[in-house]
């Protein structure tokens, strides 16, 4: 009877969690880790340049390139000779995301849920999480939305619109009927690792970051994931704040 029991656990497991111990498998290379690491500013990268971020060699990274592909985790872009991968979906990046945030809590010598004082000033401020902006002014601006009514917060992650929020929104010319059409989320919140709060996700939040980046209030920088407040962008959100 005994030395049935790791097989009785094993079957709960898989009719409780069918393929979480296959996602945590394929995350728990380094090498496949930091390929997806690179990808979570949107881009879509070769599989050459993944293999120097990797530091492994092209017949490895290939095969761990398929395997991320074959596990939902990348998709595949083909474009003439090349082959791009990029993050398969908004939901991969905010599942690595919030992972990231709970490997740094769990990090020795750190104060649980206290911002990440060690990430570089740049990138703790404001940055790309896959599609929408987060670092600290992202989440200045969710807790803003909130406190002004125009978001609410459901039942623990889902986030919907007031209709005072659908009213300033649609000044800002956000299409909110185009955004819940699409096959996402249309708004949750997502956990910042830097931050250790929640800055917003969804087609909401990809939309927001569309609408400043059209508008010049942030734009790009050279660096991966880190996105510029432009002069005009700071009066932008200051203005904003102060309401």
């Amino acid at each position: 009877m005994t030395a049935s029991l790791p097989n009785a656990e094993l079957n709960r497991e898989v009719a409780y969690f069918p393929g979480l111990s296959r996602i945590g498998a394929l995350l728990a290379d380094p090498g496949r880790a930091a390929m997806l690491w690179a990808l979570m500013d949107g881009s879509a990268r070769p599989a050459g340049e993944l293999t120097l971020i990797a530091g492994l060699s092209p017949s490895s990274a290939s095969g761990h390139l398929a395997k991320l592909t074959e596990g939902g985790l990348l998709t595949l872009e083909v474009r003439g000779r090349h082959r791009y991968y990029r993050i398969a979906t908004p939901e991969v990046a905010d599942s690595l995301e919030a992972l990231a945030n709970i490997a740094q809590a769990s990090a020795p010598q750190r104060e649980t849920m206290r911002p990440a004082r060690s990430v570089p000033l740049d990138l703790r401020y404001a940055r790309t999480c896959y599609d929408h902006m987060a670092g600290e002014l992202a989440v200045s601006v969710f807790d803003h939305m909130l406190a002004q009514g125009w978001l609410l917060v459901e039942d623990g992650r889902a986030v919907e619109t007031t209709e005072r929020g659908a009213r300033a929104l649609a000044e800002w010319g956000i299409d909110l009927q185009r955004q819940r059409t699409l096959k996402r989320r249309f708004g949750c919140t997502c956990l910042d690792w830097s931050e250790r709060r929640a800055h917003l996700g969804g087609a909401l939040g990809a939309a927001l970051l569309a609408h400043w980046c059209e508008r010049g209030c942030v734009e790009r920088a050279e660096k991966p994931r880190v996105l510029r407040v432009t002069p005009a962008g700071r009066r932008y959100f200051d203005a904003l704040l102060a309401r």
